[in-house]
């Protein structure tokens, strides 16, 4: 599995409540949350967001409430991957739980910058800046957790066994 698009760059502690604010948690259309993603931080991304698109952001991406609203909205977005240096835990679980493909790799969060084309190989973890003729080695997701990602996350993985 391979992601490939434009980066949209973020800071350190990118909260649920900027992901996706609490005033439109009163849908759970995943498009229609994707309407909402990210406007309190970047008010252009559902503007400018791509099919492929990667976020990269700082540490401690996702902390705050677990709700499940914030990486669904980011994949009903169109987002292929999100990188980051860590992720709240909570969020780390939810994303691989809803099919969002996720990476920790401090070194590549330090590196990319907004705007920047960065094509992700998640079978090997590997990171390429194709902007900036770099790459990095990020944590390659087991084999299982590739295949519910595959699926489109847990449910449908485990509906199809």
């Amino acid at each position: 599995m391979k992601a490939n698009g434009t980066v949209f760059k973020y800071g350190s502690n990118v909260d649920t409540d900027v992901i996706i604010p609490a005033r439109y948690l009163n849908s759970s259309d995943p498009a229609e949350l994707a309407s909402h993603c990210m406007v309190d931080i970047d008010p252009d991304f559902v503007n400018k967001v791509k099919k492929g698109d990667i976020i990269v952001a700082d540490k401690n991406f996702g902390c705050g409430s677990s709700r499940e609203h914030a990486p669904i909205s980011i994949k009903a977005s169109g987002v292929s991957c999100v990188i980051a240096e860590t992720f709240a835990r909570i969020f780390y679980r939810n994303a691989i739980n809803i099919g969002l493909p996720i990476i920790e790799c401090p070194e590549a969060a330090k590196d990319i910058e907004n705007g920047n084309q960065v094509e992700v190989d998640f079978d090997s973890g590997m990171i390429y800046n194709r902007t900036k003729g770099t790459q990095f080695q990020g944590q390659a997701f087991p084999p299982f957790m590739q295949n519910i990602i595959a699926a489109g996350g847990l449910v449908n993985y485990i509906n199809a066994k």
